[in-house]
């Protein structure tokens, strides 16, 4: 059994509480004291906060950031980026893929994400063809979270067509087709991969109304059972206009009048809803997953959160092209201000703390969303993340404040140490094993990008 955890100041389910004592046992936390002070053989720090989950992320997207930043000949947008992505990805295999998304996961664990809903749709060989193993590219995925200690929710993408009514896919399309019977099996052997990770959650994700028809959807959900369900939603005003080209009717409209859309359910984006589509998804139960540094990179637009009132939210990294669980909070809350031109647009209330409110939110839907409990409390896992008290944004800060000035003004320079199931991985900002992994990341991106 490792030493009890002694945090100066701890953020627990009911609030701020000082002198907090933690004792791991098989990587869940056994027992929580609170205004107990400091025995000699406690690990001490100052201040703790729970690890927070990362509700969508595609992990080999981290290894073209950078790539799509040139401007075409005519209007760049989601789907010009789009045309980068199918062309990077034109030659990884799964030792590639392993390299890629360690990296992006050490990044995840060293700005405060405990947990990744990886939304993995890059399932067969660069000619479109299936590994022996229906689900190696999955395995590749795990053994990336097994290396870098980061919890793993899998969300395999069912992926079949190109465009809304089963429209005939692309060539860019190839590396991720499946039919049903095909997905089923592929997620058989990804369950697998999965029994070696502790808590590890497999859900399943179909890629998208335009990738998905609607007698397919519905036997998806059906396969999901208790499962998380993730799907893109309403990212762009092009979808948008394709579905009621399509059915006559908006996306987000279309899925809540034909599918069981309930707390399973991750709606991924869901930036363009009418107020009726949005109050539907705040009173479903259903988490919105946002995105916002890929929103705004990707030039998407911004969630109506002023609308949404009480409805469950996360954050996702998505694209990858900047990790930071702060900047996606911050930003959230910035384009919101950008567009009502106010401040503290997402506090509940006058007084409150607009950090601590979009920190609360996000731990909570965060958890719904990928199907796992979430919070410094007796017999979850021990993710745990600690801010370093000297940090200059900190100084002279406690209880809310402390998320504030992390959220708002540190960033992740405020990050000092990350456990994970019990297991210290990062130190000083710097996860352990950051050396190697990032190595062996050169090395795929030499050859990848040659």
């Amino acid at each position: 059994m490792n030493p009890p955890l002694h945090f100066g100041t701890a953020l627990l389910p009911d609030g701020w509480h000082d002198d907090v004592r933690v004792v791991v046992a098989g990587g869940r936390i056994a027992r929580i004291e609170t205004g107990m002070p400091p025995a000699p053989d406690d690990e001490r720090h100052a201040i703790a906060v729970p690890g927070l989950g990362n509700l969508h992320s595609h992990a080999f997207q981290r290894g073209m950031a950078g790539l799509a930043e040139r401007r075409g000949a005519g209007d760049d947008s989601f789907w010009t980026w789009r045309e980068v992505m199918y062309r990077f990805l034109e030659r990884m295999g799964p030792d590639d893929l392993v390299a890629i998304a360690a990296f992006a996961y050490v990044e995840m664990l060293e700005t405060g994400f405990t947990r990744v809903g990886e939304f993995h749709y890059l399932h067969h060989d660069p000619a479109g063809r299936g590994y022996a193993n229906p689900a190696a590219m999955s395995v590749a995925i795990a053994e990336a979270a097994a290396e870098t200690g980061i919890a793993l929710t899998l969300l395999p993408v069912f992926y079949a067509h190109g465009g809304f009514g089963g429209q005939e896919p692309t060539a860019g399309q190839r590396r991720f087709l499946l039919d049903l019977d095909g997905f089923a099996r592929l997620r058989d052997h990804a369950a697998r991969a999965l029994a070696f990770l502790p808590d590890a959650v497999l859900g399943l994700a179909p890629h998208s109304l335009r990738a998905t028809t609607p007698d397919e959807l519905t036997a998806l959900a059906a396969m999901a059972g208790t499962a998380p369900i993730h799907i893109h939603i309403a990212e762009q005003t092009r979808e948008v206009d394709d579905c009621l080209a399509w059915s006559g009717a908006r996306p987000v409209e279309w899925l809540f009048d034909h599918a069981p859309v309930d707390r399973r359910w991750c709606l991924v984006h869901a930036t363009h809803m009418t107020p009726d589509e949005t109050r539907r998804l705040a009173q479903s139960g259903a988490v919105a997953g946002l995105c916002p540094i890929t929103e705004a990179n990707l030039g998407d637009g911004l969630f109506p959160a002023r609308d949404y009132a009480d409805g469950a939210w996360g954050v996702g990294s998505d694209s990858n092209v900047l990790i930071d669980a702060a900047e996606e909070l911050r930003l959230y809350e910035y384009g919101q201000r950008l567009f009502h031109r106010g401040r503290n647009m997402l506090a509940p209330a006058p007084g409150t703390s607009t950090g601590a409110a979009l920190f609360g939110s996000a731990l909570a839907g965060g958890a719904t969303a990928l199907g796992t409990p979430a919070g410094i409390a007796v017999g979850h896992s021990a993710d745990l993340v600690t801010l370093a008290a000297d940090h200059p944004c900190l100084i002279g800060r406690s209880d809310d404040a402390l998320i504030d000035g992390w959220l708002f003004a540190a960033g992740r320079g405020a990050i000092d140490c990350v456990w994970r199931h019990g297991v210290k991985l990062v130190s000083g900002g710097r996860h352990h094993a950051r050396e190697a992994i990032v190595h062996r990341y050169r090395a795929a991106l030499s050859g990848l990008l040659e």
